[in-house]
Order: C-alpha cells, then sequence, then structure tokens
C-alpha cells in the first residue's frame, strides 16, 4: 500500500534529483554511464533501452572502444537518472524492475519501452515524472 506523500518524502525525492543530476555532470560519472547504467539494470535491459541487438555495445561503451549516437545517450543518461533515482531510494532490483514493468498510465508500455520507441522530448518528461511519483508513493 502506497505511503501518502508528505512535504518530508517530497524533500526526499527533490533532494534525491538534485543529487543524482550532480553527479551525472561530472566528467567521471558521464565516463562509466554505460557501466553503471550496466550494473544497475543489467546488459540486457541497457541494450534494449538504447535499441541495439547485442550486449556487446553496452560492453564497448563503457571502455570506451565504441561511441553511442546522440539520441542513445540521451535515452541512456535519462535512463541513469531515472535509475538512479529509484535505487537510491529503494535497490537496484526495484530499479529494474520498474523499467519492465508496465504502466497503466503509459498505455501498459514499460518506461524501458517508451525510452527506446518514444520521442524523448515527449516521453523523457513522463518517465521521469512517473519515477517521482514512484518514488514518493512506494
Amino acid at each position: 500500500m502506497p505511503v501518502p506523500a508528505t512535504r518530508e518524502s517530497n524533500l526526499l525525492v527533490q533532494w534525491l534529483i538534485i543529487d543524482c543530476h550532480r553527479s551525472l555532470k561530472s566528467p567521471a560519472a558521464c565516463d562509466n554511464k554505460c557501466e553503471n547504467m550496466s550494473e544497475l539494470l543489467g546488459p540486457k535491459l541497457v541494450a534494449y533501452i538504447a535499441d541495439v541487438r547485442e550486449t556487446r555495445a553496452v560492453r564497448q561503451w563503457s571502455t570506451g572502444e565504441r561511441d553511442g549516437r546522440g539520441p542513445i545517450q540521451r535515452r541512456l543518461r535519462l535512463a541513469l537518472q531515472v535509475a538512479t533515482l529509484i535505487a537510491q531510494y529503494d535497490n537496484a532490483s526495484v530499479a529494474r524492475a520498474w523499467f519492465q514493468g508496465l504502466n497503466p498510465q503509459r498505455d501498459d508500455r514499460s518506461a524501458a519501452r517508451l525510452l527506446r520507441e518514444g520521442d524523448l522530448d515527449e516521453v523523457g518528461p513522463q518517465i521521469l515524472s512517473a519515477a517521482r511519483a514512484f518514488v514518493i508513493g512506494g
């Protein structure tokens, strides 16, 4: 049963979002974002979100052997921000499940599918809003 949002829980979520955003702006975090994503979500889910067929691409991105194109980087950056937010509040398993779970408010599509197939300018704010609501409400 979800816990009602309180002023304290809203402040905690805002702090987690700001902390996550700051950490993603550091050069070290940007260099390791694919590695961090693989640890949080698993290489198969990262490959799915990035719309690539092989997990080898994810490994190559994390080692610097291969560069992701602009849209891939934007999708992965948002996915990492959301996964980090949920994992900091709960854990990596919950973040993985959240990305794969069907969301009735989004026509029963998972966040991973929305990131993979949707226009990031449209679905990005929706996914971030859903993650905030999840963290606040449990």
